[in-house]
């Protein structure tokens, strides 16, 4: 079965840029059939889509993150990243890296495949 795992900082001071890595692993899926993306969710919220790409590259945002997000892969497409520039405050949330059926996912639905989650702290 396909695991992907997200690593990076818990803490970051506000105005910084957060870069995110999500690393794919195990099991062999048909990457061309999902969208690789990135879901956050604010403490007390639900769950805020901010973007996604395919196995090819092509990538869209969330209206809202579209001018401080940039998604993209490694050169070997065995990790892709996220970067989130001039956080603040109000970007603190638990970081999810997915792999998806639908471009943009608001709820987790069988057949997709989630990482477990790592929080990020905006703070000075």
């Amino acid at each position: 079965q396909v695991q992907l795992q997200e690593s990076g900082p818990g803490l970051v001071k506000p105005s910084q840029t957060l870069s995110l890595t999500c690393t794919v692993s195990g099991g062999s899926i048909t990457a061309d059939l999902y969208y690789w993306g990135w879901i956050r969710q604010p403490p007390g919220k639900g769950l805020e889509w901010m973007g996604a790409m395919t196995y090819g590259g092509s990538v869209w945002y969330n209206p809202s993150l579209r001018s401080r997000t940039s998604i993209s892969w490694d050169t070997f497409k065995s990790q892709f990243t996220l970067q989130l520039k001039a956080v603040t405050p109000e970007d603190t949330a638990v970081y999810y890296c997915a792999a998806t059926k639908e471009l943009e996912v608001h709820t987790r639905d069988a057949g997709d495949y989630w990482g477990l989650g790592t929080q990020v702290t905006v703070s000075s």
